[in-house]
């Protein structure tokens, strides 16, 4: 993700996420620490043929965990395999920040995003009260122990979306941001 990618996402937020949507201020906050050699931040998108923005996601590396900060698909576009890319992604960015966990905050009622992580071998491991603002929807906390055995993993042909190829990172090497 560039900054030019945060108007769309922005919209994005507001349709997928309309209680609780990052500002264009966190976004801005995040991209700042995306890059450089000192990057601790990856954060991509997934776009159509058309350059439209389908989906996007973000990962904070610090001290040796990843955090998976948000992970965003427009409805028509779920059951694709198009989170399951995206996932992947951040997971090899993980591996690439060389990450040992990968941590994430799920809303206690979103079931097919916490199957989607399951099936990455992420296990809940407590619950945040209150989390989701200003709703007060708890988050489920989920941890995968080695983000390498699932980053390394192929696209399997499930996962294919003929629309949408490839999460488009925007962003150079770990070393050139």
């Amino acid at each position: 993700m560039r900054w030019w990618d945060i108007e769309p996402v922005l919209g994005l937020e507001q349709e997928l996420f309309p209680e609780d949507a990052w500002s264009a201020g966190m976004f801005w906050s995040e991209l700042a620490h995306a890059r450089g050699p000192d990057a601790t931040r990856r954060y991509l998108v997934a776009q159509q043929a058309d350059g439209s923005l389908v989906g996007y996601g973000g990962l904070a590396a610090v001290g040796g965990t990843g955090d998976i900060q948000t992970i965003g698909v427009l409805p028509g576009h779920r059951g694709t395999g198009l989170g399951s890319r995206l996932l992947r992604a951040l997971l090899r960015a993980a591996t690439d920040f060389e990450c040992a966990e990968v941590l994430l905050e799920v809303r206690v009622d979103n079931a097919p995003a916490q199957r989607l992580y399951e099936r990455f071998g992420f296990v809940p491991i407590g619950v945040r009260r209150g989390y989701y603002q200003p709703a007060g929807v708890d988050a489920l906390v989920m941890r995968l122990a080695d983000p390498a055995s699932y980053a390394g993993c192929a696209d399997t042909p499930g996962d294919e979306a003929p629309t949408n190829p490839l999460p488009n990172t925007h962003q150079g090497s770990k070393s050139h941001g």
